[in-house]
Formats: structure tokens, sequence, C-alpha cells
């Protein structure tokens, strides 16, 4: 009997927790991307005083129904080996670029290509940001895509948007289409 009571009791907290519509959200790039800035900016929080994530921060965001548990993870090359403690039960992926430093686009490409290559990540939609578009010398996301190499994704669905965390441009865009593409998968 108590059996019966218990299994039923666990198919109705199922029930409630997939109606809840909960995402989570793993939020990666290196170092001075922008995620943090990016993650501010969604919780209309001031951006004016944000210091380098050493390890990690969680927001809980609602947008659109949704409740999305974003975790942002420090992108500096010493932190970048411990990603993948963040990969699991991860829904979305959001890899952001500073698309006005050309110098470090092919180290970005580089890590992006290593998680795209991660099994617990595997057909995980992905979502660039562009960022910091608001910079005179910022590239426009098409020369990003390409110098990603982002046509040779085939495994996922993805999407590149342009951003300014900044002025907050094309966030409401990307997470519109982010959620889209979860819910829709």
């Amino acid at each position: 009997m108590s059996l019966m009571l218990n299994q039923g009791l666990l198919n109705i907290i199922r029930k409630i927790k997939k109606s809840e519509k909960e995402l989570r959200i793993l939020v990666l790039g290196l170092d001075n991307a922008g995620k943090t800035t990016i993650l501010k900016a969604l919780s209309n929080e001031d951006i004016n005083q944000i210091a380098p994530t050493h390890g990690f921060n969680i927001k809980n965001l609602q947008h659109e129904g949704f409740k999305l548990n974003v975790w942002d993870v420090g992108g500096q090359e010493k932190l970048r080996e411990y990603w993948s403690n963040f990969y699991e039960n991860t829904d979305a992926l959001v890899f952001v670029i500073d698309s006005s430093d050309q110098m470090r686009l092919e180290e970005g490409g580089k890590e992006l290509d290593k998680l795209l290559g991660e099994a617990e990540l595997k057909k995980v939609p992905l979502l660039v940001f562009a960022n910091k578009q608001d910079l005179v010398q910022a590239l426009p996301a098409d020369e990003i895509s390409d110098s990603l190499k982002l046509n040779k994704i085939t495994d996922r669905q993805w999407s590149i948007v342009a951003c300014s965390a900044k002025t907050q441009e094309g966030l409401q865009e990307g997470m519109e289409w982010l959620i889209k593409t979860v819910q829709d998968k």
C-alpha cells in the first residue's frame, strides 16, 4: 500500500516538475567576452561595476513562462578545464564572443569546437552571442560566424545573434530563439 502511495506521489512530483518549464542554460566563453554583463543585463541589474568571474554565477530568471537556471562560468584559461563539471543536464548552451577582440577570435573558436565535441553537450542547442557590437571595431555577426565555421555544425540547432550587453540590443532576440528552440526540441 505505502509503495503504491509513494509511486503515486513520485508521479505527481514529476508532472509538477515538467509543468514548471524549467531550463538549465550554460553560459561559456573566453574571459572578458561579456558573459556576466549579459546575465546582469537580462536580470535588469546594474552593469557598471562588473568584476571578472573567478568561478561561477547562478541566476534564476523568468522569461516567457520559463524558469531559467543560468550558469555563468568564468572563462579564464585556468578555469576552462573545469567547464566540464557544469555540462550535466544542460538544456542549452550560450557561447559569448567578444566581437571587438579579433586577436582572440581563433582561441574562442577552438574552445567552442572542444565544447561541441563533448558527449554531455551532444545535440544541445547553441546560441552564440556576438557581443560588444556597440564598439566601432566589432566584427559583424556574419564574419564571426564564418571565422568560427558555424555553418559546419550539423549535429544541433544553432544561431548567432549580434548583441551588446551594454545597450541590451539583441539579448531578447537571442533568448527568444533559445527558448523556442529548446521548447520545440
